[in-house]
């Protein structure tokens, strides 16, 4: 068990402090809110904490970094990744943004609990940020505490680590630490604030950069510390792009957007809806960023949105998610305006973002569907036609896709019976099959021909397009439900149910015996059950 720890061993992590040496720190250096300017950074030092406990360590993210078992094991381990020690090298510090919530400017945000300890390099000598979440008060925790409970790091380890064995772009998580400590919350902000456990998640990514960044030097008018920020930025993590060159922040814009597709696409393609997508929340290097209230599109609801603060307006439900990232870039865009010769470089990215976005977006849906990439009229109406086909009857969208996989494409098309046979392996799917109308059954039954027809047009190996299916198209995802087990269970001191999820969630597209449970349908209870349904922006 994690808690059963080697209490002495040798071992130190290389750290450097590359960030805080190429860019200026918050002179100030007294741990209090404050606004900070001129600055892209404050130190600070996490709070120290009573009885830190080891409940769970990425043991696939510890070996790209090179540590040895024994050592995650350790008391060192724990007591660095708790906030208590500090391993030579390490400078924490909390980084200044800024960011639109909600479409609106909300100024300086920052760090707000958040303390990044520094640098490391795996073994691939790729670079790393560490990032202690919920290690207390730091000076941009406006009215907070800068803590976090334990429920929503449960949620940020456990959706961190399935989001990368996905294949989405992801900040990862190392390891999952119970502070002792007791934190008050208000789940709902309802009025009904309770005490719970504390806990910190040590979070890793190349840059924990975002839009907002950008947006409160360009607010503030600190125009030459934002090209400085850019030119960091450039170097250190988009080092193709010439940084002599007159157009290299139009050239960095672009790949941005293109990350930012790439990102979006795929948070389509597995169903993930982010909940807030605020600039402040939105990674340069196109990584998703701060898992708050996500949440998996289960009855496929474009409208869907996990986040109780977004219910009114939907701003950031499943369908609007690629739109909203283009109005985040076109903040973005206008907060390195004053780098650029012309804007007619930012603009013509950002227009292009739609195109582009659809392209990419195409190409994903032709792919869950085993079809060739290349485009055609017949099968841009197919896939034009499902998203209605599946928003009539209440479809359990991960089930719909990976079920697909099993159609008989050698029946007929032309015998009755051989058509409900075909379609018998989707039926898995529907949550209310008494939805199914006659007149559904119809325009379904049309939609599963034409899609047969097109399978049989291009001819692909019945297997070799199961597998292609299966790559894309994941047999677990992390249900609301699944994670919410996982915090009731660990809440109760079993960890059971979250480490059965870590093991699971490690491989999303086989087929696991002994699993199976986890590939169905969200139960009934769970439907509207808090923290299984909708969720707040409380941590």
């Amino acid at each position: 068990m994690l808690d059963k720890r080697e209490k002495t061993i040798q071992f130190d992590i290389k750290v450097d402090d590359h960030f805080t040496r190429h860019l200026p720190a918050d002179p100030e250096s007294k741990n209090i809110v404050r606004q900070v300017e001129g600055a892209c950074y404050s130190w600070v030092t996490p709070a120290r904490v009573s009885q830190p406990r080891l409940l769970a360590c990425s043991k696939h993210l510890a070996a790209r970094f090179g540590f040895p078992e024994n050592f995650y094991r350790s008391d060192v381990f724990l007591n660095t990744f708790s906030g208590n020690h500090l391993m030579p090298g390490m400078k924490p510090y909390a980084m200044c943004y800024g960011g639109h919530q909600f479409g609106s400017w909300a100024g300086q945000l920052g760090d707000g609990r958040a303390i990044n300890l520094g640098e490391v390099t795996d073994t691939k000598d790729s670079t790393w940020t560490l990032q202690l979440k919920g290690a207390g008060l730091t000076p941009y925790s406006r009215n907070a505490d800068g803590f976090a409970v334990l429920r929503s790091s449960i949620r940020e380890f456990l959706c961190s680590e399935a989001m990368y064995h996905l294949n989405v772009p992801t900040t990862r998580a190392l390891s999952l630490v119970t502070t002792g400590e007791k934190v008050m919350r208000d789940m709902f902000y309802d009025g009904h604030p309770k005490m719970e456990p504390g806990a910190i998640v040590c979070r890793a990514a190349p840059s924990f950069v975002r839009f907002g960044n950008f947006e409160i030097l360009a607010a503030r008018n600190e125009h030459a510390l934002l090209r400085q920020l850019a030119d960091y930025v450039i170097a250190s993590d988009f080092s193709d792009i010439d940084p002599k060159s007159s157009y290299r922040y139009e050239v960095w814009f672009k790949k941005v957007c293109e990350l930012t597709a790439d990102m979006i696409v795929d948070w389509m393609r597995v169903g993930f809806v982010h909940g807030v997508m605020n600039t402040d929340n939105m990674s340069i290097l196109g990584l998703t960023i701060d898992y708050g209230p996500y949440g998996w599109l289960e009855d496929y609801d474009p409208s869907w949105t996990p986040n109780t603060t977004d219910a009114g307006t939907r701003r950031y439900c499943f369908g609007n998610q690629p739109g909203i990232a283009q109005w985040n870039l076109t903040r973005f865009a206008n907060a390195i305006l004053s780098l650029v010769q012309k804007p007619d470089g930012l603009q013509q990215s950002i227009e292009q973002f739609g195109d582009s976005y659809q392209e990419r977006q195409q190409a994903m849906m032709f792919g869950k569907l085993g079809l060739d990439p290349a485009p055609s009229y017949e099968k841009e109406m197919l896939v034009k036609k499902l998203p209605t086909l599946l928003s009539v009857v209440e479809t359990d969208m991960t089930i719909f896709f990976r079920q697909l996989s099993e159609l008989n494409t050698g029946v007929s098309l032309t015998d009755p019976d051989a058509i409900r046979q075909l379609k018998a392996p989707i039926q898995d799917a529907y949550y209310r099959p008494e939805q199914q109308t006659p007149a559904f059954e119809k325009e379904m039954d049309d939609w599963l021909k034409e899609y047969v027809y097109l399978l049989k047009k291009e001819n692909m190996d019945p297997k070799k397009r199961c597998q292609s299916m299966n790559r894309v198209n994941p047999r677990y995802v992390l249900r609301n439900y699944m994670a919410q087990m996982a915090i009731e269970q660990t809440q109760k001191g079993d960890l059971s149910i979250l480490h059965e999820l870590m093991k699971l969630l490690e491989h999303p597209y086989d087929e696991q015996p002994g699993m199976e449970k986890w590939g169905l349908k969200r139960p009934d209870w769970a439907r509207n059950k808090p923290g299984c349904s909708m969720l707040s922006c409380s941590s």
